[in-house]
């Protein structure tokens, strides 16, 4: 199963950024349909970065980076610790090995420039660019479920 960090720590910038109320691991976990204790988990990396401040025992998180200055690498990078992987390959193929050394190159002969596009576009994607693009699905699944005249 792969890791979903990532795209649970948008979730949980997203929430921050848009509730008027403090929001806690309970009130987040919620919204992502997980455990608190995953959240608080995803949390204490933000706080380690410095994308949030949270303390433990107290109520509600606030986000210290402007959405419109957060893009989608720099978060991938300070939750994941490593640029982004199309496919994760196993690590340790016997160089000795012919089949070991070649695999990676020749079962995908495109994956670096694959992983080097998506490397730009999530660092030309911010966190309100993000936010925009739900505002903008909320507002037309709204305008979708007014009746007609």
């Amino acid at each position: 199963m792969q890791d979903t960090k990532f795209t649970v720590a948008i979730h949980i910038l997203v929430m921050l950024a848009a509730s008027d109320k403090n929001l806690n691991s309970t009130d987040l976990a919620n919204s992502v349909g997980t455990n608190a204790s995953y959240i608080r988990k995803v949390m204490a990396i933000l706080n380690e970065h410095k994308i949030i401040a949270s303390q433990r025992g107290k109520s509600g998180t606030q986000l210290l980076v402007s959405p419109a200055k957060l893009n989608l690498l720099d978060l991938y990078q300070a939750i994941e610790g490593t640029d982004p992987h199309i496919f994760q390959f196993h690590q340790n193929p016997n160089p000795a090995c012919p089949v070991g050394r070649n695999i990676k190159q020749a079962l995908f002969p495109f994956l670096e420039d694959a992983e080097y596009q998506l490397q730009q576009a999530l660092k030309k994607d911010t966190l309100a660019d993000v936010i925009n693009r739900l505002t903008n699905l909320e507002r037309s699944r709204h305008n979708e479920s007014r009746p007609t005249d």
